[in-house]
Parts: C-alpha cells; sequence; structure tokens
C-alpha cells in the first residue's frame, strides 16, 4: 500500500500519479512497466517517489487495487433473491454491468486478470461466495460440492465469458458476440453456470440448453 506521505497528496495529485502508473502496466503488463519510467511520466523524482511508495510492487499494488475496486464496484453489493428467476435477474445484472465496465475501460480490462489474481480471498470471491451460498439456500445449487471450490469455479467462468464476449466484440470474425441475438451472451453463461451448479449436463438437456436439475 502507498506509504502515508502518499495519502496527504491532493486526491488530483494521486488520481494522476496512479492513472499514469495505470498506462504503463496496462500497456507493458504488471510486470514489464518500468517503474523509472513510470515515475518520470507521473513528473515525480525518484526521491519523492520512495517517500510515496515502497518500491515498483508497491505501486502497482496501489494500481491493481484500485482495478479490483472499480470491478466490484460495477457489480454491485449481492442481495439475497427471491427465488430462482429472481437470482438469475440479480445475477444478470450484475455481470452485464461488469461486462460494460471492461468494455468501456480498456485499461481496467487489461489489468483485471492481474488484479483478480492477487486475490485467493477477499472481495472479489466474497461476492461469488454471497452468490453461491444465497443460490444453495433457494435450492438451485448444489452442495454437494465443497464451497470454496464451488465459488472459485463460479468466479472463473463468469470471468473467462465475460473475456470472451468483449474480445468477440472487437473482432471482425462473422461469428462474433456481437452477432448473436441480444441475450444471447447471458443466456450462454447461465446455461454453463446451470450445468456446474446442478450438476452433470445429460446430451438431452444439453440440446435444449437446460440442466438436469432444470429438468426435474
Amino acid at each position: 500500500m502507498p506509504l502515508p506521505r502518499f495519502d496527504r497528496l491532493p486526491a488530483e495529485r494521486q488520481e494522476l500519479i496512479l492513472g499514469v502508473a495505470r498506462s504503463h502496466f496496462a500497456e507493458h503488463g504488471a510486470e514489464g512497466a518500468s517503474y523509472n519510467k513510470i515515475i518520470e511520466a507521473a513528473g515525480v523524482s525518484k526521491t519523492a517517489a520512495y517517500h510515496y511508495f515502497d518500491g515498483r510492487e508497491d505501486l502497482l499494488t496501489a494500481v491493481l487495487d484500485g482495478v479490483l475496486g472499480r470491478l466490484l464496484s460495477a457489480l454491485g453489493p449481492w442481495l439475497p433473491a427471491r427465488d430462482e428467476a429472481d437470482l438469475r435477474s440479480r445475477f444478470a445484472a450484475g455481470s452485464a454491468a461488469l461486462a460494460a465496465h471492461l468494455q468501456d475501460h480498456p485499461e481496467d480490462l487489461a489489468l483485471a486478470e492481474s488484479a483478480i489474481g492477487r486475490t485467493h480471498a477477499g472481495p472479489w470471491l466474497d461476492w461469488f461466495g454471497a452468490l453461491v451460498t444465497d443460490g444453495q439456500r433457494l435450492g438451485v445449487i448444489r452442495t454437494d460440492v465443497e464451497h470454496g471450490l464451488l465459488v472459485s469455479a463460479t468466479a472463473a467462468v463468469v470471468r473467462a465469458a465475460d473475456a470472451w464476449a468483449l474480445a468477440r466484440m472487437t473482432t471482425e470474425a462473422p461469428t462474433g458476440a456481437a452477432d448473436l441475438p441480444e441475450g444471447e451472451v447471458p443466456a450462454q453463461l447461465w446455461r454453463l453456470l446451470r450445468g456446474l451448479w446442478g450438476g452433470a449436463v445429460t446430451e438431452s438437456a444439453a440440446t435444449t440448453g437446460r440442466s438436469t436439475s432444470d429438468a426435474r
């Protein structure tokens, strides 16, 4: 985390420094960006820089914490659902807001994997933990698999689906996500998750996009 002297800087100056750092990390990678080039571009002397951060990793942590905070803000808090339809509606709204944020903020998109990958626990998985717990309460999500594994798998599927959809939207491939009917991307994501949450998908259920638990 930043040193106390950084926190005493005006908010505009803090955001300028973190914004420059975010741009460099997004362009060159979390491991490839140069600390010296970042502080030079931000107009910070080396002496001042080490009063603000312990070093490159400290600055990177501050940037990734900011990225993660914005992703969680886009998702919004998970609120208990009334039933399966409400659970699906709330989940769809959160995942759509997250995808929209990533599409509108390419630097956050470039650093999302690094920001999420550094948190093996904490607020990111807490959101999906609340979702899984709520789904289990409603009988939508299986209980024969360890809770933490279900949470991690759910978060991974959602992140992969967001990355897939955004990548397809930015390509000129004729079968891109932009060519799919409206609502089909979240519908496919929901079918994936229902297969994960509700057990194996039978061959007949797969052809109709329904899991075995849906068919009951």
